[in-house]
């Protein structure tokens, strides 16, 4: 079979379509949307009509999986580490239900915030509901792991949880393919009441999922992605997990270091697969990117007096991406730091693009609020989250995705005036809907921005759910028409749009305010296939 050169995200996609993969579902996320983006333009996934869409958020698209894997074929929901916040009903919820044919649930974390507003570990939603976690150290386990949570999934009619990091998901190394599986057949599940959670079934499976905790960590105990290398120096014991373990052979391959070492791949673990390291070696230390759940298990396991070494007391940072020279400095290598990034470097901060229309949109609205002695801005996740930097300085929150209708309506309810919220088009229709339902039943009074670009544009331009239909969503909410008001965020509209913006915040109910212009990465992007067509 072909070895070919994959990013991470790109192995996993390659690999679930490999493996009989029927349909993809996922909301743009960094650092998952590669994943959803290689199924896209995979001449493979055309042929073989596997279905494939963005959903309107990481709940809607784990509950399609769900939904695929009823009717017996192969489903997979991707999504980046906060959106299985948003999808958390669901996915655990599917644990309890069970699944007919095999679902992968993948979340890719964000250790270090490269583009994220928290920093979590997703392996505990795995530990939490009961789940099979699977854990790539590189790109060929991120494509055999496909295959394997399949077969897995539908061994023990279990979703399986696939969590990565950034560096697994944007890094790339060769991938050995294998033999491309057939699809499932129709089939539907042979419990009939199996996707039913009335109290009186659920508490049943329940039971049944705690029974089955032991068979799972015997199927860790045996899997192939976790493995004990012995090692003829037993003053230190090494577990890692994920890539970590590719940090550590960095920095051991060319040493006379001969640690005995874990390698963990696979959850939930046992007793068993730790006591031997354990009790082997003098000292353990644990390397594992996020936070420490295996520390934090070992702690609780075995704790007969042992020195047990990671993130918690200090070895390795707390917090944050792990990088080759921590695990260096972990084991007492060499620190390679090296010197630090300059100043320059280190103060330049994000911007919007020249030429976005949201420097047009909060230039008209910071003059519009001229005057106004107390008022808050609420706003979300997106590029017009930029709008809190100087030289705008417009904007007072960034939560959660949705949060700015709903905090703007609290404000409001409190008696704040003017109370705004500034939303994208692709994040209102990902959870701004259902807060703009709140706002008009309680009359609230409130102006709310759907900053509407006509794309996903901070993921790289996927397309918007709500596209050319905005309008339509808010009065079908309940937003009275004469105050949905559509401008132009040109710099010669200026003039007009400040008075219609203080006019909409004048009004006593919910009001909405449209600024529409396109991304000016993706019109430049139109333009350029337009001049090669030529």
């Amino acid at each position: 079979m072909k070895k070919l050169l994959l990013l991470g995200d790109e192995a996993i996609a390659q690999g679930a379509m490999d493996a009989g993969l029927s349909g993809i579902y996922a909301y743009p996320g960094t650092p998952s949307t590669e994943i959803t983006e290689f199924v896209q333009h995979s001449k493979q996934a055309k042929e073989l009509k596997i279905h494939c869409t963005w959903s309107a958020n990481e709940k809607t698209a784990v509950e399609s999986a769900l939904g695929l894997s009823y009717t017996g074929k192969r489903a997979m929901a991707c999504m980046k580490h906060v959106g299985l916040n948003v999808a958390a009903d669901p996915f655990i919820n599917s644990a309890f239900t069970g699944v007919n044919g095999g679902c992968i649930i993948v979340s890719a974390d964000d250790p270090s915030m490269h583009s994220s507003q928290n920093e979590q570990d997703s392996r505990f939603y795995g530990k939490f509901s009961l789940v099979p976690v699977l854990e790539p150290a590189n790109q060929q386990e991120a494509y055999d792991m496909a295959f394997y949570g399949f077969d897995l999934s539908e061994k023990y009619k279990l979703p399986v949880l696939m969590r990565i990091t950034t560096r697994m998901a944007h890094s790339r190394a060769g991938v050995q393919q294998c033999e491309v599986r057939k699809q499932n057949n129709l089939k539907l599940p042979d419990d009939l009441v199996q996707f039913v959670l009335l109290p009186a079934i659920a508490r049943k499976k329940y039971k049944k999922l705690l029974e089955v905790q032991p068979l799972l960590e015997e199927e860790s105990e045996d899997s192939p992605f976790n493995f004990y290398k012995d090692g003829s120096d037993k003053k230190l014991g090494i577990i890692t997990c994920g890539i970590a373990y590719n940090y550590l052979m960095e920095n051991i391959q060319n040493t006379n270091i001969n640690y005995p070492v874990l390698k963990i791949g696979q959850y939930p673990l046992s007793k068993k697969i730790l006591e031997k390291i354990y009790n082997e070696c003098e000292e353990i230390l644990i390397i594992e990117e996020g936070m420490p759940l295996v520390e934090e298990m070992l702690k609780g396991y075995l704790a007969k007096g042992k020195k047990i070494k990671g993130r918690l007391d200090g070895t390795l940072p707390r917090d944050g991406e792990l990088t080759p020279n921590l695990v260096a400095v972990a084991l007492g290598l060499t620190d390679t730091k090296g010197k630090d990034v300059p100043q320059v470097v280190v103060q330049r901060p994000p911007s919007f693009c020249t030429g976005c229309s949201h420097s047009d949109t909060y230039i008209a609205l910071k003059e519009a609020l001229i005057g106004y002695n107390k008022y808050a801005v609420f706003s979300d996740i997106g590029c017009y989250t930029l709008g809190a930097l100087p030289p705008y300085n417009a904007i007072n929150s960034c939560v959660d995705m949705g949060a700015s209708i709903t905090m703007a309506k609290g404000a409001a309810d409190g008696g704040l005036h003017p109370s705004l919220a500034t939303i994208g088009d692709s994040t209102f229709s990902h959870s701004g809907i259902t807060g703009l339902l709140d706002a008009c039943n309680d009359k609230s009074h409130v102006t709310i921005f759907i900053l509407d670009n006509l794309t996903t544009a901070m993921t790289g331009g996927q397309n918007t759910p709500g596209f050319g239909k905005i309008e339509e969503i808010c009065k079908a909410v309940g937003v009275e028409p004469e105050h949905i008001r559509v401008i132009k965020p040109l710099k010669n509209q200026h003039e007009i749009n400040v008075k219609i913006i203080k006019e909409e915040i004048e009004y006593k109910g919910v009001s909405v305010i449209i600024p529409r212009r396109e991304c000016i990465q993706t019109l430049t992007k139109k333009n350029k296939e337009k001049s090669k067509n030529k």
